[in-house]
């Protein structure tokens, strides 16, 4: 029996939001944007008080020398701010440089859970210092579940 219209868009919609290495999009604080926001947030509400006036005061007393990097943190949260995604990986977001995503495209898979040397393979070495093997183990469970059981379960990051 053909799948309905609505489910064929549900899985199109799954695929979109699952990257190439078996992350998900969803899970992304770039994504989400909620730490974005709320440094946004801080970052208005440091200004409305004048807390770098209150930082600059403090910073020379014994309990206050963390204070002398209030600029440094400001200017953290600026960045912060700006590292959003709202496109995600299949829509052009993520890392320009990403070779999983070339991979992928250049084999004509969907992403790594497609492919026979994915366990093995040294292009997802570089997600490791943040993610360690969050991505393999997605692999495992997007061949197990399909990716539409793999967005509506639980997920590594």
């Amino acid at each position: 029996m053909p799948l309905k219209p609505d489910i064929l868009f549900m899985a199109e919609k799954n695929l979109e939001v699952i990257t190439y290495c078996g992350l998900c999009c969803l899970d992304c604080h770039g994504y989400t944007g909620k730490i974005a926001d709320l440094a946004r947030d801080l970052r208005k509400e440091l200004r409305d008080v004048k807390y770098n006036k209150f930082a600059a005061a403090i910073a020379d007393s014994p309990f206050g020398k963390p204070f002398a990097h209030y600029e440094e943190c400001y200017e953290l949260l600026g960045a912060m701010v700006k590292f959003r995604c709202k496109k995600g990986c299949r829509n052009g977001g993520g890392p320009p440089f990403c070779q999983i995503r070339k991979c992928c495209q250049a084999k004509e898979i969907a992403g790594c859970w497609e492919c026979g040397e994915a366990e093995a393979c040294r292009k997802l070495d570089f997600l490791r210092p943040v993610h360690g093997d969050a991505n393999k183990k997605n692999i495992r469970a997007i061949r197990k579940k399909g990716p539409d059981g793999f967005v509506a379960g639980k997920r590594n990051w």
